[in-house]
Formats: structure tokens, C-alpha cells, sequence
């Protein structure tokens, strides 16, 4: 990890790139549900959204794993400082993508519904670009976790706020629509939960990143305005400066 300097245990070291690499594999696996849900609702494949949803316990049980692993490293290995903060980062963000996958499977069990009932005759067009845009996201605030990037977790949380307005400009479009016409109104409804659901992706791919600028700066940006997060970012990229320089 770019950010850290080597842990005078080699076994930790090698312990918790271990744990990473998992933690950024299941991340890998839960984007792709959120994609090929998209693909089985968008395409009316009930097969691929049994998939996804068959496919869920695979995540869960790397979240077991991780679990396991987040257990021993602080138990074993008492980490103190950066290093504890990466810890904890993992376990906070194995929670995060463990719901994408939930959400994912949300979508799924949509696809099947409206498969079942006949397609919305609105509202496709909207998931695909909101669920492009959260995958996006997602796999952004992976890296910048692999990478230990700040700038680009920062990146994450104002691509967040533009999924956030998207997401209710699409639902204002089609609570409209309904209103105007009620024919459809339990399709159309099924598609607002798909649209929630991705938006919910987004809003757990900007947890992962909030924990990258945390363990980074060493504070906690949840809940705190742009300005303040800019300002823990800047903090962050100086000190990775500094280090990198000496």
C-alpha cells in the first residue's frame, strides 16, 4: 500500500494485503451484480437475475471471511496508528459492499417481477444511466482504497452529489407520469424502487470512499460539508507528499 510504510512484522504486512485484496475482490463481485441486474431488468432475463440473486451468498461469505481476518490482525497484531485505521476501514467497508450486493438483488428480484407482470412502459432508459454512473462510483472508490488516493476519493463524493440529483430528477419524471396516466402505476413503482436501490449504490460506494480520506487524514469526514473534507484531503495529499519525499 503506497501510503504506509512496511509494518516491522513482515507477517502483518503480508496479513492485511491479504485482507485488501479480498475486500477489493468482493468489491469487484458486487459491482458486476449491480450490472448484470441492470442487464436482466433492462432485457427481461430471468435467468441472469435468478443468478444474481443465487450469486448473493458468495459475497456474503467473503464478508465472513474478511470478518475473520479484520478479528485476528487486531487481536494478533495490535495494530496502532494508520495501520489500525485501515483496519477498521475494512471492517466498516465490508458492510458497505455486502448492501451493494443486497441491492443488487433488489434489482434482480425486480427483473423478475416486472417480467412477470409486464414491462414498465417508462423508466429504462433512467436505470441504465443511473446504474452506469454508481458502477462508476463504485469501482472509483475501490481503487482510490487500493491506492490509498484521497484526490480521488474526493472524486467519489462529488460524483455522489450528481447521482443524488439525478436520481430525483428521474423520480419527480415518473411520479409525474403516473399521475398523468395510472395504468402502469405498479410498474412504474417497481422501477422507483430499481431507482432507489442503484442510488443506494452510490451512497455505499461514498462510504468507502469517506473511509479512504479517514485513513488518510486520520479524521472522520461523514457527516461534515465539502469544505472540510477538501480541506482533510489536502491535509492527506501532503502528508503522502511529505512521506514519499523523505
Amino acid at each position: 500500500m503506497p501510503i504506509t510504510d512496511k509494518h516491522i512484522s513482515k507477517s502483518f504486512d503480508a496479513d492485511l494485503q491479504q485482507s485488501i485484496s479480498l475486500f477489493l475482490t468482493m468489491g469487484r463481485m458486487a459491482a458486476n451484480q449491480v450490472t448484470s441486474a441492470t442487464h436482466a431488468l433492462i432485457d427481461g432475463d430471468v435467468n441472469i437475475a435468478k443468478k444474481v440473486i443465487a450469486d448473493d451468498d458468495q459475497i456474503n461469505q467473503i464478508e465472513i471471511k474478511i470478518d475473520e481476518k479484520v478479528i485476528l490482525l487486531v487481536a494478533k497484531r495490535q495494530p496502532a496508528a494508520i495501520d489500525l485505521r485501515i483496519v477498521m476501514a475494512l471492517s466498516k467497508g465490508v458492510v458497505d459492499l455486502e448492501r451493494v450486493g443486497d441491492e443488487a438483488s433488489k434489482i434482480a428480484r425486480m427483473a423478475c417481477k416486472l417480467q412477470q407482470d409486464g414491462a414498465s412502459p417508462r423508466g429504462y432508459s433512467e436505470v441504465q444511466h443511473l446504474s452506469n454512473q454508481v458502477r462508476v462510483m463504485l469501482l472509483d472508490a475501490l481503487d482510490a482504497f487500493a491506492r490509498m488516493d484521497p484526490e480521488q476519493a474526493f472524486g467519489v463524493l462529488q460524483s455522489d452529489k450528481t447521482v443524488n440529483e439525478e436520481y430525483q430528477s428521474a423520480s419527480r419524471s415518473l411520479m409525474t407520469y403516473v399521475m398523468e396516466d395510472s395504468r402502469h402505476v405498479s410498474k412504474v413503482i417497481n422501477i422507483l424502487w430499481v431507482l432507489r436501490a442503484l442510488e443506494r449504490v452510490g451512497d455505499h460506494a461514498r462510504n468507502i470512499a469517506e473511509l479512504v480520506i479517514y485513513c488518510t487524514s486520520g479524521k472522520d469526514v461523514r457527516h461534515t460539508d465539502f469544505v472540510t473534507v477538501e480541506q482533510a484531503v489536502q491535509e492527506a495529499s501532503n502528508n503522502i507528499a511529505a512521506r514519499q519525499g523523505n
